[in-house]
């Protein structure tokens, strides 16, 4: 029986273990040193004299966080410096009507934890909304893109 015991509990660690590789190998924190000179190039002709909070590896790209003022921001730039997006945080209450009116409808009871407005290398604007763990993305007149977990 303790045998039995014990194959149950370390396979169930085993799995926690590789469940948690596995989301690490989509996004991981980084040491600034691990970040290639490049994107700490870019990020610093981007924003001179802003501190970088956080570096993380995201499907391999690199994403830093920081604050410009008082607002929380991110960059993603991929190896060789290109910018690929800009992710400001905001108010749920800056969110396009339609985006609030989608969500109620939806998922119906639940809240909005968090929003964002990111933008891309082409300047193509989206909104961000935070729900259950779950990020719902939204063009930028506030319609439904597509959803992806945190």
């Amino acid at each position: 029986m303790k045998k039995i015991i014990l194959s149950v509990v370390l396979a169930g660690g085993l799995s926690f273990a590789n469940a948690q590789e596995s989301k690490e190998k989509k996004e991981s924190k980084l040491a600034e040193a691990a970040v290639p000179a490049a994107v700490k190039t870019k990020f610093a002709a981007l924003y001179a004299g802003v501190k970088a909070e956080k570096w993380e590896k995201e499907n391999g790209n690199f994403e830093v966080k920081f604050h410009q003022g008082k607002t929380e921001m991110s960059v993603l730039i991929d190896p060789s410096g290109l910018l690929l997006e800009t992710e400001t945080k905001i108010e749920v209450s800056a969110l396009p009507k339609t985006v609030t009116d989608y969500i109620t409808k939806n998922k119906a009871g639940k809240k909005i934890k968090e929003a964002a407005k990111i933008v891309d290398s082409k300047g193509v604007m989206t909104f961000e909304a935070e729900v259950e763990k779950t990020d719902l993305i939204f063009d930028k007149d506030g319609a439904f893109i597509k959803k992806s977990k945190d």
